[in-house]
C-alpha cells in the first residue's frame, strides 16, 4: 500500500525573512503509519503537488490556519480522482467541522497507536468519517522517533545553507494563555518524554542545528535540568521557547548549545528587561515575541512597548496581533461579543487584524503593526540581525569541531565578506 502525504502551502507575512523550515507534524505521524505502509511525503512550500503520482491514500497533515482552505483544495482535487483523503494535525482539529466536508476521514488527537485501526478500516472499506481522539492523549513512553527520512534535505535551506531540523522533547502545557489553543489540543497537563526515548529521536537527527518545538520547557525543572545535562554530549545548537529562570538551568543549557530563545515580552518591567539580560550572561541570545491588540492596550501602550523593545538589547523580535483562532477563549469572547468581521482563514496569520479591537480601530491596529516592525528593524534589518546571531553559532561549532566546510563555502557565496570576517575572528 502507498500512503502519499501532503503538508499544503501557506502565504508569507509580507516584509519578512522567507526561509523553510522541515515542518515536524507530519514526520511524527509518519512514525506511527504500519511499516508495511510505503510513504512518499510531499511539503508544498518547497516542491509542487504531484497528483497524478500513484497512491492508495492521501494523508493531508495541517498545522496553520492559513492552510486549511488549501488542504481543502488539494482534497477536492484528490477526491475529484477517486481518492480516499484523511486530514490530521491542529489546524484540522481547530477545523473540524469545516475539513470534514472536504474528508473521507478526518483525525482528531495524537496518532500513536491509533493508525492500526485507521489503516485497518481503510482496508476494509469501512473509513469512518471521524476519529475523535480529543482528551485521550496516548502515553509519552509511545512516542518514537520522527520519520526524517522522508525529508528532501536539499530543499531546506536558506541561501545554500541547512536550516534547523524541528525537534520536540514534551507535549502538553500546564499554562493557558489567552490567545493560544494549547490547552484544547492537547490538555492541561504537561507530558515530558522519558528522556532515554527522547535521546533516541536526537541520534537520529543528523543536523547540527535544531529547533525545540516544544510549548515551554520551564514547566518541570528536574525534568528539564536532567534534559540539558544528557543533551551536551550531542554539541547540538538550538533554538527553544521559554527556559526556566533559574542559574542552574540556564548554566545547563548554555553547556547543552543553547542558541537563542523565545521570549514573550508583554510589559515593559524591569522583570523583562532582567531576563532578557540574564540569558545574555549565559551566551543566549533573544528573539521577543510580542503580541499587539489586546483589550488591556492603547495605542499608547504599543507605541511604549516597541521603544521598550529597542532598549533591552532583543536580539530579534517577532511582532503578532491577536488573532482570534477557533478553541481558543480569545475566540470565544470576541465571537459572542460581535467582534470578529473576517472568518476568511487565509487572513489568520497573526500578521493581519481580523476584529475590532477595544481602544482603537482595526485599521489603526493594523498601521501599528507595521510600524512595530518597521521601528525595531529601522537601523538593522531582520535578515541582518539573523546572520549576527548565526556567526555565533559558525563561531561556537567551529570551536568544538562541528562546523562543517560545505557551510563555509556556501555561505561564502551568499554573504562574501562578513562570513569571511566571522571565520578570521573565529580563527584568531
Amino acid at each position: 500500500m502507498k500512503l502519499k502525504l501532503i503538508y499544503p502551502k501557506w502565504e508569507k507575512l509580507r516584509g519578512q525573512t522567507t526561509f523553510n523550515l522541515p515542518p515536524h507534524g507530519p514526520i511524527v505521524f509518519a512514525a506511527t503509519v504500519p511499516e508495511e505502509v510505503d510513504i512518499s511525503f510531499t511539503d508544498e512550500n518547497v516542491e509542487a503537488v504531484q497528483f497524478d503520482e500513484a497512491c492508495d491514500l492521501v494523508a493531508i497533515s495541517m498545522m496553520l490556519s492559513t492552510q486549511v482552505k488549501r488542504g481543502w483544495a488539494i482534497a477536492d482535487e484528490f477526491r475529484r480522482r477517486g481518492k480516499k483523503v484523511l486530514f490530521g494535525g491542529i489546524s484540522t482539529m481547530l477545523h473540524a467541522e469545516e475539513t470534514i466536508e472536504h474528508a473521507d476521514a478526518v483525525f482528531l488527537g495524537e496518532a500513536e497507536g491509533r493508525m492500526e485501526e485507521v489503516f485497518e478500516d481503510w482496508r476494509n472499506d469501512r473509513l469512518k468519517k471521524v476519529y475523535n481522539f480529543m482528551g485521550r492523549q496516548p502515553a509519552v513512553e509511545t512516542i518514537g522517533p520522527a520519520r526524517r527520512d522522508l525529508y528532501k534535505r536539499e530543499l531546506y535551506n536558506h541561501k545554500g545553507v541547512q536550516m534547523v531540523d524541528l525537534f520536540h522533547a514534551s507535549r502538553g502545557c500546564r499554562f493557558s494563555c489567552y490567545p493560544c489553543a494549547v490547552s484544547y489540543l492537547g490538555g492541561r497537563v504537561f507530558r515530558p518524554r522519558p528522556i532515554d526515548r527522547v535521546l533516541e529521536d536526537l541520534a537520529t537527527i543528523d543536523n547540527n542545528r535544531l529547533f525545540i518545538v516544544d510549548n515551554s520547557l520551564a514547566q518541570n525543572k528536574e525534568w528539564e535540568i536532567e534534559l540539558f545535562r544528557e543533551m551536551i554530549p550531542f554539541k547540538k545548537k538550538w533554538i527553544s521557547h521559554t527556559i526556566e529562570d533559574d542559574p542552574k538551568v540556564l548554566d545547563l543549557a548554555a553547556q547543552a548549545g543553547a542558541w537563542y530563545v523565545y521570549q514573550a515580552v508583554y510589559d515593559t518591567s524591569d522583570y523583562i528587561r532582567e531576563r532578557v539580560k540574564r540569558y545574555h550572561d549565559y551566551g543566549i541570545g533573544v528573539e521577543g515575541t510580542i503580541l499587539i491588540g489586546l483589550d488591556n492596550q492603547s495605542e499608547d501602550d504599543i507605541r511604549r512597548l516597541i521603544d521598550f523593545l529597542l532598549e533591552i538589547d532583543l536580539d530579534l523580535a517577532e511582532f503578532t496581533v491577536m488573532t482570534p483562532f477557533p478553541h481558543t477563549k480569545g475566540y470565544d469572547d470576541l465571537l459572542r461579543q460581535g467582534r470578529i468581521f473576517d472568518f476568511d482563514w487565509n487572513h489568520y496569520n497573526a500578521g493581519q487584524v481580523v476584529f475590532h479591537p477595544k481602544q482603537m480601530s482595526a485599521e489603526r491596529l493594523q498601521e501599528l503593526y507595521d510600524y512595530a516592525w518597521q521601528s525595531f528593524y529601522r537601523d538593522e534589518s531582520q535578515e541582518q540581525k539573523m546572520f549576527r546571531l548565526f556567526a555565533k553559532v559558525i563561531i561556537r561549532e567551529m570551536e568544538e569541531g562541528t562546523f562543517r566546510p560545505r557551510d563555509r563555502n556556501l555561505m561564502n557565496r551568499s554573504f562574501g565578506k562578513k562570513v569571511e570576517r566571522t571565520f578570521a575572528k573565529s580563527e584568531q
